[in-house]
């Protein structure tokens, strides 16, 4: 597949090398351009135009996230962050106390707090050991959990399983298609943290039995700071309360003096008030014109190609790399080294942007890297 990669649609690239995509990405160009667009028409015309954009923009943002997902416009929720997508499902839980909740103990807290919030309730909270990802490096750095541990954690209280598809420090990425099997098994709910993979890895809900999956939309998706994604199945939805209401979850939209008790099933429900129009406006561009357009297959297949030309060229036995079997590799290729602080200034110096999070160098290209970039990022290394 050819890519467009010109800096007209990614202008950093005129200003760094950008390989931080795990972090707060740049902003996709024309999203940018949308979003602008959207501001103006506040700015001079005020509600008389509003109308015109609000429901659409929304409306496709959930036709093209949707298609990347493999899954119903319906099912689609726009939301600000992961954070407020799962506290909705852990709040709006039908939970009993003595019910349990599996997790991993060194998940993401968009993943973790919304479930220890649930110990009020009466709920327990088993999390996964850590399994060291090298037998040469600190056995403390995050690394990956043991399919076989998640199993014999499983008791007919364990009611969901809560976890990242991939950890946001080590990279390690969870085997969907496994979890889904085991979570339908059991009659369990899965409920997946998706900010360090979806834009960047297939993902498909449906296939994989996940009851709810969320994610931002400022890492690899290249959309703006303070916005998110939120699948929920419809068997699922069936089963949550709301937590957080407000008028534009009732089907009786924009009359405001109908007060019935009458909420969408769709997942329109979750879009509990006024959603942020202008920057979603550039998420949809994002999602519509480079993840619904390439198919996430494909830029998973570049993203793996830019990280094993920048292997390929590594040669500084100083860093050592987390390379997971196929099936558990991600959009993130973390290292250890002995002086991160060291080495982030030297690649602030050349002008190189990777992000250094829970003691590793989280090397994290885009498809709109290119070989140069990877191959001077490993120069940079082999010369520390």
């Amino acid at each position: 597949m050819t890519f467009d990669k010109s800096a007209d649609l990614f202008p950093i690239k005129n200003k760094m090398t950008f390989l931080a995509h795990c972090s707060i990405s740049p902003l996709y160009s024309r999203g940018a351009e949308r979003s602008i667009e959207l501001i103006r028409e506040q700015q001079y015309k005020g509600f008389t135009s509003f109308g015109r954009y609000y429901f659409e923009e929304l409306e496709q943002l959930k036709l093209y996230s949707a298609q990347l997902l493999h899954t119903r416009p319906e099912n689609m929720a726009a939301v600000k962050n992961t954070s407020e997508a799962l506290s909705m499902v852990a709040n709006g839980y039908p939970f009993e106390p003595g019910d349990e909740v599996i997790s991993y103990i060194h998940e993401y807290p968009a993943n973790h707090y919304p479930w220890r919030l649930q110990e009020r309730r009466g709920v327990k909270l088993k999390l996964l050991d850590n399994i060291p990802s090298r037998a040469d490096i600190d056995t403390n750095l995050p690394g990956s959990w043991s399919m076989k541990q998640l199993e014999r954690a499983i008791t007919p209280k364990t009611k969901v399983i809560a976890l990242s598809h991939v950890q946001f420090t080590s990279g390690y990425a969870a085997d969907l298609a496994a979890l889904g099997k085991l979570c339908k098994e059991h009659d369990i709910d899965l409920i997946i943290d998706a900010a360090q993979s979806l834009g960047s890895m297939p993902i498909d809900p449906e296939k994989y039995h996940i009851a709810a999956l969320a994610s931002a939309g400022w890492k690899w998706l290249m959309g703006p700071f303070g916005t998110g994604l939120f699948y929920t199945s419809p068997d699922f939805r069936a089963k949550l309360q709301p937590v957080q209401v407000g008028a534009e979850m009732m089907q009786q939209g924009m009359d405001f003096l109908d007060h019935s008790w009458h909420p969408y099933e769709s997942a329109k429900r979750f879009e509990y008030s006024s959603s942020p129009v202008i920057v979603l406006s550039a998420l949809r561009m994002a999602v519509q014109e480079i993840h619904a357009h390439y198919g996430a297959e494909a830029l998973f297949d570049e993203i793996l190609r830019l990280q094993d030309i920048f292997l390929e060229n590594l040669d500084n036995p100083a860093f050592k790399p987390l390379v997971f079997e196929k099936p558990h590799r991600s959009g993130i290729l973390s290292l250890t080294y002995h002086d991160l602080e060291g080495l982030t200034e030297v690649l602030k110096q050349k002008k190189t942007a990777c992000s250094a999070r829970g003691g590793y160098l989280r090397v994290a290209p885009h498809f709109y890297n290119t070989e140069r970039d990877m191959k001077q990022l490993a120069e940079v290394l082999n010369n520390m």
